[in-house]
């Protein structure tokens, strides 16, 4: 087994309004959950963009399962699971069928029973049959979250997966995820602006300010570390201090 998942190295990117990223690095571990936390603008979903080989940086490396992903990004791809609210799915095909074809892309051997099965994990077998022009936006998140997941990837890779959930429908989600992480394995790399989200769902938590690590740590030392009492005064917190003291913070 490799050390880590994932490893991110010293990522840049820049784009015309400035610069995205500024120097990121980041390892997850297997079977870890890290949550990348931070205000809009910080440098989030860039990262996790370039991550994915979706982004090309402007300097830096990324290896999955030790590979390079600029350089074999499909057979990384193949192990990696992403889902986030803002993905589209298309119009005009039931739930179960755009399933079905993933699970062919994943190479399952019954596509549809595995398709079936990721339905009922987040309660939503009832939508196997509707198609997109059908479902709430928060029903489509949900069908985005049960495709990255069908696979049972040794990474997820989430960005603001609950943002537009019903309260009682983003705890199924969290509850479902743990459940995958600790039964399959899968390491979790999720953003989210929900502090009690990140407590519930993440054993690590890193915060990105102006494209910058500020402070990556075990959950429950990093509000200890900040003289704060949780990870929401945590973040009120890095949100005030000075630029230059943020940085002197950083791990």
């Amino acid at each position: 087994m490799t050390e880590h998942v994932m490893s991110a190295r010293d990522l840049r990117k820049r784009y015309r309004r400035g610069v995205a990223v500024d120097g990121v690095s980041l390892d997850v571990a297997p079977g870890e959950r890290v949550a990348l936390v931070g205000p809009n603008g910080a440098g989030k979903t860039t990262t996790l963009m370039m991550c994915l080989g979706a982004v090309r940086p402007d300097a830096g490396t990324v290896e999955i399962l030790g590979q390079r992903t600029e350089r074999q990004r499909r057979a990384v791809l193949a192990r990696v699971g992403f889902a986030a609210g803002y993905l589209p799915l298309p119009p005009h095909i039931r739930v179960i069928e755009y399933l079905t074809m993933f699970g062919r892309l994943y190479g399952s051997p019954d596509p549809k029973g595995q398709a079936r099965a990721a339905l009922d994990r987040f309660g939503i077998g009832h939508l196997a049959r509707a198609i997109g022009t059908e479902m709430s936006s928060g029903q489509r998140t949900l069908v985005g979250i049960v495709k990255a997941t069908m696979h049972a990837p040794a990474l997820l890779i989430l960005d603001e997966p609950t943002a537009s959930l019903d309260p009682d429908i983003a705890l199924r989600v969290r509850t479902s995820l743990l459940e995958l992480c600790q039964s399959e394995g899968t390491a979790l790399l999720v953003t989210s602006h929900n502090m009690t989200e990140v407590e519930r769902l993440a054993d690590r938590v890193v915060f990105l300010m102006n494209g910058r690590v500020i402070v990556d740590g075990a959950l429950e030392s990093v509000a200890a570390r900040l003289g704060q009492s949780n990870l929401e005064d945590v973040y009120l917190h890095l949100s005030t201090i000075p630029q230059a003291s943020r940085a002197r913070r950083a791990t």
